[in-house]
């Protein structure tokens, strides 16, 4: 694949975005991205991402941490760089993929309920208003697809 077919696919399939704003560090920011777009499916198992330099371009950030992120999740087991062809998705197990999907909602879901308690929302308000979040968010999904 040449250079500039391999930016296309960086384009299309890498929407990692960087929130200058946010307390979260650049790496973590990156590294939490990438990885949710590996273990959603979002990026499949052989893909070929970008090199550490054009990954680093397109993010407008230091090799050094675009190499940090393959690294780690190279060490997790999500990535694989083979020497003299490139760092590719590795394959990853459905199982994990179900476990990653669970574990942000959830995660997600108790962020909301420490919100709810810092405004003093109470069980059966939170409750109710997670329904009414649900119905107004599957209505929108199954209207797109139509």
């Amino acid at each position: 694949m040449d250079p500039q077919s391999r930016r296309w696919l960086v384009a299309v399939f890498m929407p990692i975005q960087i929130n200058e704003n946010s307390s979260e560090p650049l790496y973590a920011q990156i590294k939490h991205q990438l990885r949710a777009l590996i273990l959603s499916g979002h990026l499949e198992g052989g893909m070929l991402l970008p090199s550490i330099r054009e990954f680093a371009n397109q993010l407008q950030c230091s090799v050094i941490t675009v190499r940090r992120v393959y690294q780690d999740l190279e060490n997790d087991g999500l990535l694989r760089t083979k020497q003299g062809t490139g760092t590719f998705v590795a394959h990853v197990h459905v199982e994990e993929r179900d476990r990653y999907r669970r574990h942000a909602v959830e995660r997600a879901l108790e962020e909301a309920v420490d919100a709810a308690i810092r405004v003093n929302i109470s069980r059966g308000e939170l409750e109710q208003l997670l329904q009414d979040v649900i119905h107004r968010k599957w209505n929108a999904e199954q209207a797109k697809s139509e």
